[in-house]
């Protein structure tokens, strides 16, 4: 079976690195910084939204030119900002349990990829994963169901479910016509009954009992 993660907010925390480098930008401007609930909040559609969120958060008028200096800046220091990152309880053991059961596993997320990449590596998951699809390697992006169809086509033909935090990745999959397990204690904004999911889950333990359910029944991708 093919399984397919989300990455900050599903299988890491990584706001406080986020918020590390919007503080940063923000210091330079004279800004105050963003806070771990505003971070948060901004997370979810990729870089380039984050740093429109955080300028219209602080009052910093946006235009194509200014959005794409601070975006550069940014980038540049995201890309190395991972000490702080963690992962969620069970996240490891989850996916060595997974990969050793025989299932293929993808990455999907907006996270752009030289930041993504990065903390793959910082944190010893680049082993973990079959197919990495990242923000930025394909013209679209999340809640658009191609980044996720991509990471299945690399993944090849099979039973697929996607496994995210927030309501992007649940209209993702939606879109997708993907099965959809939602893993509540990430950065969902809306609460768990108003989330699309087929499942939803606060304890990793809890997927492989979902994802052997899904064999058993023979299901995965599905319209």
């Amino acid at each position: 079976m093919n399984i397919v993660f989300d990455l900050d907010g599903t299988l890491i925390d990584s706001a406080p690195d986020i918020q590390s480098v919007a503080c940063a930008v923000l210091g330079r401007l004279g800004k105050e910084g963003l806070s771990l609930a505003e971070t948060r909040n901004f997370i979810g559609e990729g870089g380039a939204v984050f740093v429109s969120r955080m300028m219209a958060a602080r009052g910093i008028p946006e235009t194509p030119e200014r959005h794409a200096l601070l975006y550069k800046e940014f980038i540049a220091l995201y890309e190395f900002s991972v000490d702080k990152a963690v992962f969620y309880p069970g996240v490891v053991d989850t996916l060595v349990r997974l990969k050793a059961d025989g299932h293929s596993l993808g990455l999907c997320t907006n996270k752009p990829e030289r930041p993504a990449r990065s903390v793959l590596r910082h944190m010893g998951l680049e082993p973990m994963f079959d197919a990495v699809m990242a923000g930025g390697m394909i013209d679209s992006r999340k809640p658009e169901p191609d980044m996720l169809l991509e990471t299945i086509c690399y993944l090849g033909d099979g039973p697929t479910v996607y496994v995210g935090d927030s309501e992007i990745d649940a209209e993702t999959a939606r879109r997708a016509s993907v099965p959809f397990a939602l893993f509540s204690g990430g950065y969902r904004k809306l609460a768990v009954g108003e989330i699309y999911h087929n499942w939803a889950f606060d304890d990793f333990d809890a997927l492989p009992i979902i994802v052997a359910g899904l064999e058993r029944k023979g299901q995965g991708t599905y319209t």
